[in-house]
Parts: structure tokens; sequence; C-alpha cells
């Protein structure tokens, strides 16, 4: 079974995904991909819902692979794929508090986030709080991600196994 990665924009998913398996599906990538279109065009267009559902179909899909997988980090909005989430090997959750997070953001050379581009620092605060408790409601494990390399985090992935 898969085992997923999940948290708020940049709290490091993806690169620790990639670090942790060579394998590894980023599923924002993998729905850009399959769709062929980006995931900031869904929310140029006003079609977020399009966007989750997406997101919903994909995780449903690779529930049954046996890959490292980065979400999107809007993945635990909707309550069905909290109910997908319930099948899968591990969810692990990676926190980080919002002012690192937002550091992070602003410096992330990508800047290819269409929420952290279109919302207000106090919106984007709120987003996060209200996230927060859908992600530690789906965690099988929580990692307090704070300064640690992903080194130092696939150390303690592969010490929780």
């Amino acid at each position: 079974m898969a085992k997923f990665l999940i948290g708020f924009m940049g709290s490091g998913k993806t690169t620790l995904a990639k670090a942790w398996s060579k394998d590894a599906i980023d599923m924002d990538d993998y729905l850009e991909q399959k769709y062929r279109r980006p995931i900031y065009d869904y929310f140029d267009q006003g079609e977020e819902d399009l966007l989750r559902q997406r997101e919903s179909e994909i995780l449903q899909e690779l529930l049954a692979t046996d890959q490292i997988i980065a979400t999107g980090g809007g993945i635990v909005e909707k309550a069905i794929n909290r109910e997908l989430f319930k099948q899968a090997e591990a969810v692990i959750f990676l926190r980080l508090d919002f002012e690192a997070l937002y550091e992070r953001l602003k410096q992330d050379s990508m800047a290819n986030r269409p929420l952290f581009l279109s919302l207000k620092k106090e919106d984007l605060f709120h987003l996060f709080l209200k996230r927060q408790s859908l992600y530690e409601e789906v965690a099988t494990l929580i990692i307090e991600v704070g300064s640690r390399t992903p080194s130092e985090l696939i150390k303690i992935l592969l010490l929780s196994e």
C-alpha cells in the first residue's frame, strides 16, 4: 500500500518524497501530466472544485500502489479524501509552524503556488489553521519538520516503520 506525505504547502513533502524514494510520485506533477493542465490554471479559471475532484480520482488510483506519494496541500479539504486516506499504509503529516512555512514560501524559487501568490499573509494563516486539524485527523504519523534535513527526516521515518 501507498505511503502519503501530507502537509501545508512549503512543508517539504516533495523534497522528502524524492529523497526517500527515487520512484516517488508528486501528485501535483502527476495530475498536471495526466490532464495536461498546470495546477495554477485551475485557480486562474476559478475551477478549484474540478482540481479537487481530480485529486480525489488520483488519490483513489494511487492508493493501491507501493509508492511514496507527496500530495497537494489542499487534498485534505474534501471529506472523501480523508476517508480514502484511512485505506493507506501510512499518512505522514509534515508539520511546520506557520512563520517557518511562510519564510520558506517567500524564498521558494518555484514561485508557482497560486494560493500563496493570491492570498494575503493573514488569509494564508487562516487557511493554514483550517487545514491543521484535517491533517491531524488523517495522519498515522506526525513529524515536526523544524530545521531538520530530508536525510534526518528519513531516519525518523525508517525508525517509525
